[in-house]
């Protein structure tokens, strides 16, 4: 398994935030709306799947989160012409330990809304077992991982699309808390999140930062002083949305106007149609 100690971690973590601004990886892309925005994700995730799957691929892996991506994905990923997802493997970046059936369930929500409009076989969607325990969950989840890539070690996704709450937190990783530090696991569990429900299950921050793309959404005029913190900094630890920089690929930040109403940093505005 992979196997670091936290200075080690920590050290790494601060030099690839530093790598990752200084080669000009993460791109941070303003839109006029929201709708424009969702239009230039489900064309950037179809193009990073074609990608993937003419280099020689036999699969796109994509990692998916709750939140507004929900009903944006099911909106504009459909609407992608000659979208085929036959081969597409998808996971989950985090997930609430409730039945699927409750309206809390991120993978009942993408059931409900999106899968069921595109042609993603049931057996490639990596799901968690609600059933179980929170740490025999976590662990079960990180087994279905380590099958579906083949490897003991971090498995690395072609794409994970997150977003980022009010205090900063993405995926089930949140300010000041010990999963921050976690080093070994690929999967963890977390039995008290500030933000019900309490025990869910989650990527680390090992796992999110081997991704080949990582692309956050944030959205709305209330993100706009966090959105700020985060991408240029501030007082205290840096946040765990601050804390995602993948070592060896890209990183976006696709955010609308309100959302982007605070930074003074170089950004991009896109017009109309253009491709990422």
């Amino acid at each position: 398994m992979f196997v670091r100690s936290h200075e080690e971690h920590v050290k790494g973590t601060s030099l690839l935030r530093k790598q990752s601004t200084m080669s000009g990886r993460r791109r941070v892309v303003v839109f006029p709306s929201v709708a424009e925005l969702g239009s230039s994700l489900a064309q950037l995730v179809s193009s990073r799947a074609e990608k993937a799957l003419s280099g020689g691929g036999s699969s796109f892996s994509l990692g998916l989160s709750g939140g507004s991506l929900v009903s944006i994905l099911s909106k504009e990923l459909p609407a992608v012409p000659n979208l085929d997802c036959s081969r597409w493997l998808i996971g989950f970046c985090d997930e609430r330990l409730v039945p699927f059936s409750d309206p809390e369930s991120t993978y009942g929500l993408y059931k409900n809304q999106l899968f069921e409009k595109i042609n993603v076989p049931e057996d490639r969607i990596l799901a968690i077992d609600p059933s179980l325990p929170v740490q025999e969950c976590a662990d079960d989840y990180a087994g279905k991982l380590s099958k579906a890539f083949s490897t003991e070690q971090i498995p690395v996704f072609d794409m994970l699309l997150l977003g980022m709450g009010p205090d900063g937190h993405t995926c089930s990783l949140f300010p000041d808390h010990p999963l921050l530090q976690e080093s070994q696991r690929t999967v963890a569990p977390i039995s008290d999140s500030p933000k019900p429900p309490p025990q869910r299950v989650t990527m680390t921050l090992p796992t999110v930062n081997a991704a080949r793309c990582v692309v956050f959404v944030s959205t709305g005029g209330s993100k706009a002083p966090m959105l700020k913190q985060v991408l240029e900094g501030g007082e205290g630890p840096a946040l765990p949305a601050a804390l995602v920089a993948p070592g060896q690929g890209e990183l976006f930040w696709l955010v609308d106007e309100p959302a982007a109403a605070s930074l003074t940093s170089q950004v991009e505005r896109p017009g109309p149609g253009a491709k990422l």
